[in-house]
């Protein structure tokens, strides 16, 4: 028993290294404002789009939604052992994701293209979105990023031979995907509109919630307007060009200026505000067991 134990464990992908990039930054309250620019991203390739209108509850849970999406995320980097079991489960729940997409064409979930697209994303994403919210990497950086993100896709269970192993070999292929795949799909479209129903968040202390639900009227084409122009500019140019989606000088210059705001005021948090919760909590543990 004890071998096959040890076996399993040197089988089992490590996630990211405390102290690494990822651990920083996918923890950080403003990775709140990048996801939804990766999320846009994925929804743009035809079959992940398909797959998200046809199994997701995003129309009808999503708070719910972003929460367990959210956490998963957190999970995959901070959740040491939990990690490996959190990828295993998000395989085992897309493997009956399948379909037609909007061209007739046969879909799977689990196609090693369309698993790795998704997962592709979250690089060129976070990437973009630190020029604006924190300190622009740098390249010797940018090669820890890749070289960590690539952890977390073998924790998702994404074979090395599906992922460019590099960065010289990651930007031909994002390119040809922009090229070649994405578009505006349906779901693009509702993830950008200002038009859009959206229920009353239901997450958190129910005296927010209650406040909420009295002011939701009042605060949704506001906060519908900043989602969409958060989602667009967040979003590198290359992705946002390919998938069709407008940008002005204007609303770059306004993009610049919130990026100052939130640059100088996120480091003066203290943590328990700048982190989220299962982040915190690890790196809470990991400076315990240093001691």
């Amino acid at each position: 028993m004890n071998t096959v134990g040890t076996a399993t464990e040197r089988t089992d992908p490590e996630p990211p290294p405390p102290g690494g990039v990822l651990w920083t930054l996918v923890g950080d309250v403003r990775s709140l404002l990048t996801l939804p620019a990766a999320l846009t991203m994925q929804v743009a390739h035809p079959a992940v789009g398909a797959g998200v209108d046809d199994h997701s509850v995003f129309r009808t849970d999503p708070w719910g939604r972003g929460e367990r999406s959210l956490a998963s995320l957190q999970l995959w980097v901070y959740g040491g052992r939990t990690a490996v079991e959190e990828g295993r489960r998000l395989r085992k729940l897309h493997r009956s994701i399948q379909g037609t997409d909007a061209h007739g064409r046969k879909y799977h979930a689990l196609t090693p293209a369309y698993y790795a697209w998704v997962h592709a994303t979250g690089y060129p994403a976070f990437r973009h979105a630190q020029r604006y919210l924190g300190r622009p990497f740098t390249p010797a950086q940018e090669r820890q990023l890749y070289a960590e993100w690539l952890q977390v896709g073998r924790i998702l269970g994404i074979h090395d031979r599906d992922m460019p192993q590099t960065i010289e070999e990651f930007w031909p292929y994002y390119r040809k995907v922009l090229a070649a795949e994405v578009e505006e799909t349906a779901v693009v479209r509702e993830l950008i509109a200002t038009d859009q129903p959206l229920p009353v968040p239901d997450r958190g202390p129910w005296w927010v919630r209650l406040a909420l639900r009295a002011v939701w009227p009042v605060l949704l084409p506001g906060f519908a307007r900043f989602r969409r122009f958060v989602t667009i500019g967040l979003m590198p140019p290359d992705a946002r060009h390919a998938i069709g989606l407008p940008w002005t000088d204007a609303q770059e210059r306004r993009l610049r200026r919130l990026g100052r705001g939130v640059r100088l005021m996120v480091p003066l948090l203290p943590e328990r505000l700048r982190f989220l919760p299962i982040a915190r909590r690890a790196r809470r543990e990991h400076r315990a067991a240093r001691r």
